[in-house]
């Protein structure tokens, strides 16, 4: 292999994948950092050549030995404008940022939320150290989570880090545990969760949610749950406290499997047990028994302006140097303070 400018040339090697872009996944370099996905973009937008040829089906044939270059346009600069916004960062280094997202910071600009995000936020603080991920200069965005749930992002900052930190998420080896206020108590012995299509029980007590999601049929915004269409998705949840006498509601601890939109929080609304504050998935709860709990804890659940949701740890392999890195983060003031109102 060698490059020259945007142009890198690579030979295919010996008993080489009978498709070009599989092919082409295997053999070049890793420090090229290009996926198969921006492989096939580049091979449709005819930058992939065999001695002079374009070559734009992904399925075409190669054989060992074949010379393939392939024209690397310069990454572009984005019109998202960094923004001079403080970020709880727990670890950086030359490859990532691990930090603790706020409650209300929208991780990317979208159409109602141009400015004030977290992408604006690293674009002011890691300056020129970007690469140009996916053909653009800016953050690489590995995984996101909502609006109005705190807690733990990792972010690449390097082509080679995103790429392996997208491969660990495809995989389902990254770690991460949630805390989520739910309403009611999921527990083995409830013979309607027992009964509902989806859910089971492991060792422990441990919750498992195995479903499909998708979009819901009628609002666009929303997930739903299904079983013939939609993407694989596995929620477990274990209790960790209950409050209410009887208790009324959990706190407990969540993790994932996979990782598709509002996974949580819809899977949980699915077994019956909303979160608490959640405004999308919330409202079909059951309302707690009167006198299981005091007044003052009641008006405060009802006040509870988010979905009480927090992304409380996060474990992978540095992409890199492949050391395993474990973070926690506090739950916010906002969950504390509820949490204290509850226990006493």
């Amino acid at each position: 292999m060698e490059s020259d400018l945007s142009v890198l040339r690579v030979v295919i090697g010996d008993d080489p994948p009978a498709r070009l872009d599989k092919a082409l996944a295997r053999d070049v370099p890793e420090a090229a950092a290009l996926s198969r996905s921006r492989l096939g973009r580049l091979i449709a937008e005819g930058a992939v050549r065999r001695g002079g040829q374009v070559l734009q089906d992904p399925r075409a044939r190669v054989a060992p030995g074949d010379e393939i270059a392939i024209t690397l346009a310069p990454a572009q600069e984005t019109d998202t404008r960094p923004e001079a916004i403080a970020l709880d960062i727990l670890h950086e280094d030359a490859d990532l940022i691990v930090l603790n997202k706020p409650v209300g910071m929208v991780v990317h600009p979208a159409p109602g939320s141009p400015a004030g995000t977290l992408v604006n936020a690293l674009l002011h603080h890691c300056g020129d150290t970007l690469s140009g991920i996916g053909g653009e200069r800016r953050p690489g965005i590995v995984h996101r989570i909502d609006k109005d749930t705190s807690g733990l992002l990792v972010v690449a900052k390097s082509d080679r880090a995103h790429h392996g930190l997208a491969a660990q998420f495809e995989a389902h080896t990254v770690q991460r545990r949630y805390l989520a206020l739910v309403w009611g108590l999921p527990h083995a012995g409830d013979p309607r969760l027992r009964g509902l299509r989806g859910i089971s029980f492991e060792g422990g007590g441990v919750l498992k949610i195995t479903t499909r999601l998708d979009r819901h049929r009628h609002d666009r915004q929303r997930q739903a749950v299904y079983f013939d269409r939609g993407r694989h998705a596995v929620t477990r949840a274990q209790v960790t406290e209950a409050f209410g006498t009887p208790a009324q509601l959990a706190l407990t601890e969540c993790w994932l499997e996979t990782g598709r939109t509002h996974q949580i929080r819809v899977h949980m609304a699915h077994a019956g047990h909303a979160l608490v504050g959640d405004p999308v998935y919330g409202s079909g709860r059951r309302r707690p028994a009167r006198g299981s709990l005091p007044d003052a804890a009641m008006a405060a659940l009802a006040a509870f302006p988010r979905q009480a949701l927090h992304a409380a740890a996060l474990g992978f392999e540095h992409p890199v140097s492949g050391a395993a890195l474990h973070f926690e983060a506090p739950l916010p003031g906002d969950m504390q303070d509820l949490l204290a109102m509850l226990r006493a």
